[in-house]
């Protein structure tokens, strides 16, 4: 009886039952979108902020003044303090290895331009090709690490295709100070070397970059006599907004307990990664740039509470037109309810009957509503971040709980209603 009562209910009122079922659907679509680009967002505003540059910087121990691992970013570069050159792949070696996208080294020289300015001559990777011993290859430097740079004439100086090492890139401020072009040639004299470099590009970085030279990092090497080592390394890593473990972690790894230090050392907070990349590179100080690594944190949260408060919405705007079509069928059906109250129903039997009738037909705007949702994220992911959101199982779970809290609180007034009914005053039209 209970079902034949269910299947006439669905029969004689599929329209509300549609209505109803529609508008689940629209606030299970929403949640779900945003609840899926929520929980992925965080690697893709990461990655698009990696095209602002890098996060942490690396530096040898004594030529950096360290109060503590966030504060204080490191000075320069003092007489005999240098970095390992061959340690860089090693880098690509700690536990949070994937999460490093990409990084450059440098060696910075002062060299004399033959009318006799001295000007500041930097070398660097600008695509160098790595092939580590896990097996991963990247392509890591400059060409990524600054991708805001703007070639005036020439193109990027390429690793991989340039023969003649002896190439440059220079700043738009000194090309125009020297009246330099591209094709030509340029002598500089360092302190080890004389070279000719051939000037292959001009670039508009928009800062002090613009009055220095460029050169591949064995160029510049050879130019100031520092063969085997660098002055810093600049890294570019997907990283977790630091909390307060974080922070404490930061001032001293090790005041925390086991279970601390296991959670921090492996989260891609900035901290653990900088101190992971201190196990790796002899005598060395990892730090995060903090105005990059706190506008990412920054632009994270409130992005994720965007996308929370989309969600909240939606959902309190289904739970609303619930609430308006669920009342309207019991005021609908009030001679009926009146009827089976009148021979004997019990109101718990009732509200039992109704709310199967809503739930039935919330599972069935529900399914719809989860799978358009998913659509939905991977529209705004190929929009917003030109790549696909990732859907997590826990995702089934959690809608299906909102889905369900958001129709029982829709019902409430509708149940209200029912429980107030009276059969003699329904019965007789009042």
């Amino acid at each position: 009886m209970f079902f034949r009562m269910i299947t006439k209910a669905f029969l004689l009122q599929w329209k509300k039952m549609l209505m109803i079922a529609f508008t689940i659907a629209l606030g299970a679509s929403l949640a779900t979108a945003m609840l899926c680009v929520m929980m992925d967002v965080g690697d893709k505003v990461n990655q698009e902020l990696k095209t602002y540059g890098a996060n942490i910087l690396v530096m040898p121990k004594d030529a950096s003044i360290i109060s503590d691992l966030y504060d204080v970013e490191g000075e320069e570069n003092i007489s005999g303090a240098y970095l390992k050159e061959d340690e860089l792949g090693k880098i690509k070696t700690i536990f949070w290895a994937f999460n490093i996208v990409d990084y450059a080294p440098f060696v910075t020289t002062d060299v004399l331009m033959d009318n006799g300015r001295e000007v500041s001559l930097t070398g660097t990777w600008f695509n160098h090709h790595l092939e580590l011993p896990t097996g991963e290859k990247l392509d890591a430097g400059v060409t990524s690490l600054r991708s805001w740079w703007s070639i005036e004439d020439g193109q990027w100086l390429n690793e991989q295709e340039t023969e003649h090492r002896d190439v440059a890139m220079v700043g738009k401020a000194l090309a125009e100070a020297e009246n330099l072009k591209v094709g030509e040639s340029l002598h500089v004299s360092g302190k080890n070397a004389d070279k000719d470099l051939t000037i292959a590009a001009i670039f508009d970085a928009g800062g002090d970059e613009d009055d220095q030279i460029y050169v591949y990092l064995d160029t510049a090497q050879a130019l100031s006599g520092l063969e085997g080592v660098i002055d810093s390394i600049e890294v570019s890593a997907l990283t977790t907004p630091d909390n307060e473990l974080a922070e404490k972690a930061a001032a001293d790894p090790s005041s925390l307990s086991i279970d601390q230090y296991e959670t921090w050392y492996c989260t891609a907070y900035v901290s653990s990664i900088c101190y992971q990349i201190q196990e790796v590179i002899t005598d060395s100080v990892a730090s995060a740039v903090r105005q990059v690594a706190d506008s990412e944190g920054e632009i994270l949260n409130k992005t994720q509470l965007l996308m929370m408060l989309i969600t909240i919405l939606s959902l309190v705007g289904a739970a609303l037109g619930i609430c308006n079509l669920v009342t309207a069928s019991v005021m609908e059906r009030s001679q009926e309810i009146g009827l089976m109250k009148a021979i004997g129903a019990q109101n718990p039997a009732i509200t039992g009957l109704i709310l199967t009738e809503i739930m039935l037909t919330a599972v069935i705007g529900g399914f719809f509503g989860f799978l358009a949702g998913i659509g939905f994220a991977q529209i705004i992911g190929h929009s917003v971040f030109s790549s696909s959101i990732s859907v997590r199982p826990m995702m089934i779970p959690i809608v299906a709980l909102l889905v369900a809290i958001v129709t029982l609180l829709g019902c409430i007034p509708a149940v209200r209603m029912l429980l107030g009914l009276r059969p003699t005053e329904v019965l007789h039209g009042r």
